[in-house]
């Protein structure tokens, strides 16, 4: 299992979590799909679910709240990037051209985050840890694998990413249009433009969570209320799809081949 034992270098996708409508319709959901363990949590923390898969913490999952009674998030899978000092990266999000969404905050004795907005809207969270470190397990059947910016300008993006989160983008290899995400010269993520997503598109950053076969786990999906995006289709890390939950949370699986981002 690759487990992480390691505090997550900064600027690297550290943890991920789903806001939905209806919390204990998707703890079922993603138990029956990947094998996740979790129940709502207590009254102080909201609720929040954090999941784990055999017995390490995989992902989180809590219900949508209006904030200070305005509309309720729609359903939306987040991305949250390691930071040293969350103070410090949201004033650097915003002299870069960014958006705060939601100021840092503790929680509890856990960490300190916040939720921002990239120049052209793709929303991530910041992630400080404490007593939480982030995903305890990555890179295997049923974990996060791998985390994708889609932006509508990738100059623009590109630029945002190394001033205000360090994040160098290189075109990939072997991958046309694609560009790596590096942290410290590692690859971390990966960003792409909309021109590949069907007109209308927001920015968004992607879920990829790692399966054993991506038809069968598709097929599970659909029998269980999901809907499919972009059906299961080969690339160069594997075979992958992009799909939706019942409540409408996107993300895609992804069998994949070779060594497997990290």
């Amino acid at each position: 299992m690759p487990v992480v034992t390691n505090p997550y270098v900064p600027g690297t996708p550290c943890w991920v979590d789903l806001m939905v409508p209806d919390q204990q319709a998707a703890l079922d959901f993603y138990r029956d799909l990947f094998g996740w363990q979790g129940e709502v949590g207590p009254e102080e923390t909201g609720g929040y679910a954090v999941c784990s898969l055999n017995g390490k913490a995989v992902a989180g999952i809590m219900t949508a709240m209006s904030p200070d009674g305005g509309p309720t998030p729609p359903t939306a899978w987040t991305t949250y990037l390691a930071t040293a000092d969350a103070d410090a990266t949201q004033e650097a999000i915003k002299k870069a051209g960014g958006t705060v969404l939601m100021p840092v905050m503790d929680v509890m004795t856990l960490g300190r985050m916040c939720v921002v907005a990239e120049p052209t809207g793709a929303v991530f969270g910041l992630w400080q840890a404490r007593d939480f470190g982030g995903a305890e397990v990555v890179n295997e059947p049923g974990a996060v694998i791998w985390n994708e910016l889609n932006t509508g300008d990738v100059s623009v993006a590109g630029k945002f990413c190394s001033t205000a989160l360090g994040l160098a983008a290189e075109p990939m290899e072997g991958a046309e249009g694609y560009h790596s995400l590096s942290a410290n010269g590692r690859v971390v993520a990966g960003m792409q433009g909309l021109d590949r997503m069907p007109p209308g598109t927001p920015a968004h950053w992607l879920t990829y969570f790692s399966v054993d076969d991506t038809d069968s786990t598709v097929d599970a999906l659909v029998r269980a209320g999901g809907n499919v995006l972009k059906p299961p289709f080969d690339m160069m890390a594997g075979r992958m799809a992009v799909v939706q939950d019942p409540q409408g949370g996107a993300f895609a699986v992804i069998q994949a081949v070779g060594p497997t981002p990290s």
